[in-house]
């Protein structure tokens, strides 16, 4: 009894941010659930399944769908969480909030101008600015259209805050490297244009953190209709939306908006990627799970085009072999729609994948890991990203080799 309880104390500290009303009436959840097709129905309720495994998905469900998800007759822990199980993290000031981040990222601009340029993306709900960072070689300036370009985009979920440093301290690394003469990073950074726009959801952030307690706030924040606030924004892409594994409840963390790329955020991404026909390739960050996710995420078929299949498996299990992480669709998971790489895919061409970032359960800190958790994750990431990086100017060059021994023509790559 001392072992499970002091089991949910710990989750329930390192997990829950700490910071939720009993207002709220979040719900905690273990339900059995041993494939895509168990796991998609779950999630169909309009809750969040935060946590996979082979025999269960552990979820968080408002009032409404716990009760759906009672329907089911299958689960087997639910709680409420409540403020007095909650704590609040202790140092985690090296996260950056959103002035701090704008701080880092003109800093990091004025001292690297030659190769790194700030600048707007787009405007978020609020009318704050998103920002977007490039990267390349001074030469490439005037040609920058011409150059193949790669495009990493942090933090769709306000909560999941890791997912914005990872992507800020790839551009100051990549930065510091260049201005060392690093060898490898010099001929990445000559060779391509690296995009970065580490905070794509800055207002949903800002009010994650804006009390100094987390609130487990996953949405953007605009005002619904029905008075409640945000829309899941890698639930509203253009390709496939409205499907399964994103929700028509306003109230649902999984709500995908009134239509396709309603939110200014995503309307953003789109733009920008529509505008910059160069880029090959995007790499979506978001916590947690440790896995490297691609297409489909709307359906279990298979991508219908072999070779670009093949791409995707061989990048995704080199990317996997080099951070540890596990390879997969998304669908593999449960079924979602209008989510950020089938659109880059479906819609643009784009070799589009998703890390989701350590840890690998919300025992081990969910959402919330604490700051000790940026500089290693970063550091088991960074050669994921690199390799992603070296292959923008053509991501079919990762199967080449296979290619040619099944004597494909070269010309293909």
């Amino acid at each position: 009894m001392k072992k499970i309880l002091f089991s949910t104390l710990l989750f329930s500290q390192f997990v829950f941010g700490r910071g939720i009303s009993p207002d709220d009436n979040i719900y905690w959840m273990k339900i059995p659930a041993k494939n895509s097709y168990e796991r998609t129905e779950i999630s169909n309720t309009g809750a969040v399944i935060e946590s996979v495994t082979a025999e269960y998905v552990t979820v968080l469900a408002k009032e409404s769908e716990k009760a759906e998800l009672d329907k089911l007759g299958k689960t087997e822990v639910s709680f409420l969480m409540t403020a007095e199980m909650m704590d609040f993290p202790n140092n985690d000031q090296q996260f950056h909030n959103y002035n701090e981040l704008f701080t880092a990222m003109n800093d990091l601009a004025n001292k690297h101008a030659s190769i790194l340029k700030l600048d707007i993306l787009g405007k978020s709900a609020n009318g704050q600015d998103i920002h977007v960072m490039s990267i390349t070689g001074a030469q490439n300036r005037t040609i920058e259209q011409d150059v193949p370009a790669i495009f990493f985009v942090g933090t769709h979920h306000a909560r999941e805050h890791l997912s914005t440093e990872v992507p800020l301290k790839l551009a100051q690394y990549l930065a510091e490297e260049y201005e060392k003469k690093n060898e490898r990073i010099m001929n990445l950074v000559d060779g391509r244009v690296i995009y970065i726009a580490p905070l794509l959801n800055p207002d949903g952030s800002e009010y994650d953190i804006s009390t100094g307690s987390y609130k487990m706030w996953r949405k953007n924040r605009k005002k619904n209709s029905d008075g409640s606030y945000g829309v899941d924004l890698n639930r509203n892409y253009g390709f496939k939306w409205g499907l399964e594994g994103a929700s028509s409840s306003p109230s649902s963390d999984t709500y995908r908006g009134t239509g396709p790329f309603s939110e200014p955020e995503t309307q953003a991404v789109k733009n920008f990627v529509e505008s910059h026909a160069n880029i090959t390739s995007m790499l979506s960050f978001h916590t947690f799970s440790k896995l490297v996710l691609y297409p489909w995420g709307f359906t279990h078929n298979p991508i219908e085009k072999d070779l670009d299949r093949q791409v995707f498996e061989t990048m995704g299990r080199k990317m996997a072999s080099l951070n540890g992480y596990t390879p997969q669709t998304g669908a593999d998971l449960y079924l979602v729609s209008g989510e950020m790489n089938d659109w880059a895919y479906g819609d643009r061409g784009i070799f589009g994948f998703t890390f989701e970032l350590d840890p690998a359960s919300m025992w081990e800190g969910g959402f919330y890991p604490g700051q000790k958790m940026i500089e290693p994750v970063f550091k088991k990431n960074l050669e994921p990203c690199l390799y992603m990086i070296d292959l923008a100017d053509n991501p079919y060059r990762s199967v080449q080799s296979q290619a040619q021994q099944l004597g494909l023509n070269s010309a293909m790559f």
